[in-house]
């Protein structure tokens, strides 16, 4: 089964490419891998939160905005070189921006590991950093970066 099927079979409808919001590209291809850009939660063209993960954004909401990045990190990769490419994610990280004494950034990043549990399968098992921080560009929750190995 293609990843394309495996969307399809999962309902999951990959978004268009998120616009760069600086003076950088959303993926790039060195070799065998594909360098995301970092993603943040920006869906149909808006930012869905802001604040900081454990003050005005609740850990279980970033863990769903961990996802929306993890989805427009892989519509990068797609609009590079293909969904049907990856042969294997190699390494995400998370960075979450986090009110004072919030140590729960492994279980909001999780949003976007199981994401890729679920559409490569043991493919999907890769390296991960989840770093906490003071704050995120736009004001942004969570953001998360992806390296993928590529055909």
């Amino acid at each position: 089964m293609s990843w394309t099927e495996r969307l399809d079979e999962l309902g999951i409808d990959l978004p268009a490419v998120v616009p760069p919001v600086a003076a950088y590209v959303p993926a790039v291809r060195s070799g065998s891998y594909v360098y995301t850009s970092g993603q943040v939660p920006i869906a149909d063209g808006k930012l869905v939160a802001t604040g900081k993960v454990g003050g005005a954004v609740s850990a279980d909401e970033a863990k769903g905005h961990a996802r929306v990045c993890a989805l427009n990190a892989l519509a990068a990769v797609h609009n590079l070189v293909g969904i049907d490419a990856v042969q294997r994610v190699v390494k995400v990280v998370g960075f979450v921006a986090s009110a004072e004494g919030f140590t729960g950034q492994p279980g909001v990043v999780n949003g976007a590991s199981e994401l890729f549990g679920e559409i490569f399968g043991d493919a999907g098992a890769h390296a991960r950093s989840a770093v906490g921080v003071a704050e995120l560009p736009l004001g942004a929750p969570v953001e998360v970066e992806l390296i993928v190995e590529v055909a």
